[in-house]
């Protein structure tokens, strides 16, 4: 994941602002929805901006707009993970910004981007590139271009160009004169933290599940309007004690089709089972599906693990890190239920000291597994062997 702040300097900065935190909100996801439907975004960083449109969806006449309104040859902006895959830079930290050249269609863009598809028959390497990351350049626009496309469930790829100087003092009403949405860096930088700070539980009700009859659903929303958290509160809560907790992130494939790529669905029935079982807990259906890359993302990495790649090497393949889920919304929903002190249903060490960092008490690992079947056995083998779970 390409890192913006520390979670301290976030905390900080959400505190100084959270009157703005609404308005916040509602730029960045302005521009989300400008970007998947595609159109150009401004992304303001410190003292430079950004034409940016995802690469995922460019046409010609989106590239000629862009040089026209720029009055320079675009970039290809990509993550530095996914440039090292295509053999460009060794360090997969950070953002790699390509100069294209003037033969460069729209069509060799979207191919650069996207592993799944024809690839380009040319090399590469004429091209000028240079890596931006958040030590060297901590107020790069680049680095909140990369972060958007990945809010906006795109591949974390995007066609750039920068915006002459003389603008900058006036680039408010230069934006609006060509119907152009702006958004500030440090809103995009703040946006994930800012999102699960503000949740709010927005309606509850009783939902009778064939494995726990005493069950209450409970929604969860931040101010945008985006998207929604659950808590599946099961039986009685005891706060008093460990609660019994499974964080569960959507899985669309095997939560609801039963698909046997993965376990999801196992897990998510398995648990519900479980705390009914030990009397009452929570599970926390959040909606961070295929690790956070997305429905359509996670599609994608399919293809590339009929191809041959594991389900780690298939992420990065996209640009993406193996595992793009944050932990803050459900910290603060567990906040909001009063839950500081859990027993974690999980095998991924990683989770719990996610939870540990944020301030949760991970009392006990609950052991959660299933057995596999012949569709997911490399699936389950790459989450214990490269991914560190504990099956």
């Amino acid at each position: 994941m390409v890192v913006l702040m520390s979670n301290k300097k976030l905390d900080y900065k959400i505190k100084k602002n959270i009157t703005l935190l609404p308005s916040m909100l509602q730029s960045v996801e302005r521009a989300i929805a400008d970007l998947r439907r595609g159109s150009i975004v401004i992304v303001a960083g410190n003292e430079h901006a950004l034409l940016v449109q995802a690469a995922e969806g460019l046409t010609r006449e989106a590239l000629a707009r862009i040089s026209a309104l720029s009055k320079e040859n675009p970039s290809l902006l990509i993550t530095a993970r996914r440039a090292s895959i295509l053999g460009l830079i060794n360090d997969p930290r950070g953002a790699v910004r390509i100069s294209l050249a003037d033969e460069i269609t729209a069509e060799v863009v979207r191919m650069m981007a996207d592993p799944t598809g024809p690839q380009p028959q040319k090399g590469l390497t004429a091209l000028s590139i240079a890596r931006i990351d958040q030590d060297t350049a901590p107020g790069a626009a680049e680095l909140g271009a990369i972060e958007i496309a990945k809010l906006s469930r795109l591949l974390p790829a995007t066609v750039v160009a920068t915006i002459p100087k003389e603008k900058l003092s006036y680039l408010s009403s230069w934006a609006e004169s060509e119907s152009l949405l702006a958004v500030e860096l440090e809103d995009i930088r703040l946006y994930r933290s800012s999102e699960a700070r503000t949740l709010k539980n927005v309606s509850e009700a009783e939902v009778p599940l064939s494995e726990s009859e005493t069950t209450k659903i409970m929604a969860f929303r931040p101010p945008d309007g985006s998207r929604e958290h659950l808590a599946i509160v099961i039986g009685e809560l005891n706060t008093e004690q460990a609660v019994l907790v499974r964080i569960h992130s959507e899985c669309f494939t095997g939560d609801l089709l039963a698909s046997l790529r993965c376990d999801c669905g196992d897990q998510l029935r398995g648990a519900i089972a479980e705390i009914n079982k030990a009397g009452g807990g929570v599970l926390l259906y959040m909606a961070q599906e295929g690790r956070g890359i997305g429905l359509v993302n996670k599609l994608r990495a399919y293809q590339l693990q009929d191809k041959g790649y594991d389900t780690l090497d298939a992420n990065e393949q996209l640009g993406f890190d193996y595992d793009e889920r944050i932990y803050q919304p459900a910290v603060e929903i567990l906040n909001q239920l009063d839950i500081s002190k859990i027993r974690l249903l999980t095998n991924n060490p990683q989770k719990v000291r996610a939870l540990e960092d944020e301030g949760i008490e991970v009392f006990e690992r609950v052991a959660h597994s299933f057995p596999s079947n012949r569709h997911n056995e490399r699936y389950m083998a790459t989450k214990q062997g490269r991914g560190g779970h504990l099956l």
